[in-house]
């Protein structure tokens, strides 16, 4: 990497160097609002991070067709918990950065009685559209995902919660998360 640690593009005026901060801020909130979006399984919120035409496989594009494949993907594991991490970002000019996300996940699947726990790790493009910081493309990788030696149930401990917060169960609390499961797949 040439330039400095925010990546090639050094910005010139003290403007330029404002308007990178607060990129890299709106640029980081991508990451965590992903795997919010995901987790409560908010698909409308989800999609909206995507630039407009985003790519979804080989022949379909536009974020109707990246709901249609996350509402897909999304229903085998009931439930999601992204512990979004390490986020370094790389400018390449005021409009276009890369990014690595580093995330922890755990995963409930009902059907075989397991929560999953794994490490995986994003590496993005991002683009400024008409003034706000979306995905252009997020890619996928992988260390591990396990089966977890304790295997929580839905809810485990939430309802013998005793210490004064008021806490409501997880992801039950979104609404996108009941319309979600009640809509047909």
């Amino acid at each position: 990497m040439s330039g400095g640690r925010l990546g090639s593009w050094e910005p010139g005026t003290a403007e330029e160097r404002l308007d990178r901060l607060d990129s890299l801020a709106n640029v980081r909130q991508l990451a965590m609002r992903y795997g919010r979006a995901i987790d409560a399984r908010d698909l409308d919120a989800l999609v909206e991070l995507f630039v407009p035409d985003v790519r979804v496989g080989r022949n379909e594009q536009g974020r109707g067709a990246l709901r249609e494949w996350f509402d897909g993907a999304l229903r085998r594991p009931r439930s999601t918990i992204h512990f979004v991490m390490n986020h370094v970002i790389d400018f390449e000019d005021a409009e276009n950065a890369t990014g690595v996300v580093y995330c922890r996940d755990e995963l409930e699947y009902p059907d075989t009685g397991e929560w999953r726990v794994g490490t995986i790790q994003y590496w993005d493009r991002y683009v400024r559209v008409d003034g706000v910081w979306c995905f252009k493309w997020r890619k996928f990788h992988r260390w591990y995902i396990v089966d977890a030696l304790d295997r929580p149930g839905h809810g485990a401990g939430v309802a013998e919660e005793v210490s004064g917060l008021n806490t409501r169960q997880l992801p039950d609390v979104y609404g996108t998360w009941s319309d979600f499961w009640n809509q047909p797949s």
